[in-house]
């Protein structure tokens, strides 16, 4: 622990205490402070000016990000007959049924990072709010993973499509990929996610919506992002 303790000192001397940087000047120096031994995911927490606790607040939608997020996700479709054909020929992992439900009631089997369902499905799929809520993995129209069209959706999860949501503390966190990516592929993947943040902001939410912004890699410290300039760009691209 001692070692790993200097090692993060020394990267947290290379941030300069206080400062906003622009978004493409944050992932330029969190590129050189993700230093481990493996490829460091870099991920992204946006402080909201909600609260969390009303309903018409809440935040949650989806970000294609353009160059994915550097790992492959194991995606699980709900479906029947042509639908299930669909989704398999798009390269969903598993497809099926009432038989992946009770595989997942009775033996725990969670071995899928995304869940699809057909809007059919959801009356058995339900079963499983209390197993598959909690993790993040419950099926939504909100998040797109109701629907008929499991071809498209299994297609951009595959490709990169994440799901965002607002934490109980009003915050996002997301990743936008991993340290071999280049500066240029990290900013992109970062404009789309701020971005489909942006579009998602409840009626509701009053005064400033991007209170803070930071970057960091997965064993380094955080590096601050100035959110009106990260804003000011997104309507310059």
């Amino acid at each position: 622990m001692a070692r790993r303790g200097k090692r993060y000192i020394a990267l947290k001397e290379m941030v300069e205490r206080g400062k906003l940087y622009s978004p493409k000047e944050a992932i330029s120096l969190v590129k050189k402070l993700a230093n481990a031994k493996f490829n460091e995911s870099i991920d992204v927490a946006i402080r909201l000016g909600v609260d969390p606790r009303h309903a018409d607040q809440q935040v949650r939608g989806t970000a294609l990000l353009p160059h994915g997020t550097g790992k492959e996700k194991r995606v699980l479709v709900f479906a029947q007959g042509e639908k299930a054909d669909e989704a398999k020929a798009a390269g969903a992992d598993y497809v099926g049924g009432l038989e992946l439900i009770e595989k997942i009631q009775n033996e725990g089997w969670l071995d899928f990072d995304v869940t699809i369902a057909t809007p059919d499905m959801m009356r058995h799929v339900s079963r499983l709010g209390k197993i598959l809520g909690p993790r993040g993995l419950m099926p939504s129209p909100k998040t797109g993973t109701v629907t008929n069209d499991v071809g498209t959706a299994v297609k951009e999860i595959k490709s990169g499509r994440i799901e965002f949501k607002v934490d109980r503390y009003g915050i996002i966190h997301a990743p936008i990929g991993r340290a071999s990516f280049s500066e240029d592929q990290l900013y992109e993947n970062f404009q789309a996610l701020l971005s489909a943040i942006v579009k998602a902001k409840p009626a509701a939410a009053k005064g400033q919506y991007i209170r803070s912004i930071a970057v960091s890699p997965t064993m380094g410290p955080s590096v601050k992002v100035d959110p009106n300039v990260a804003q000011r760009e997104l309507t310059v691209e």
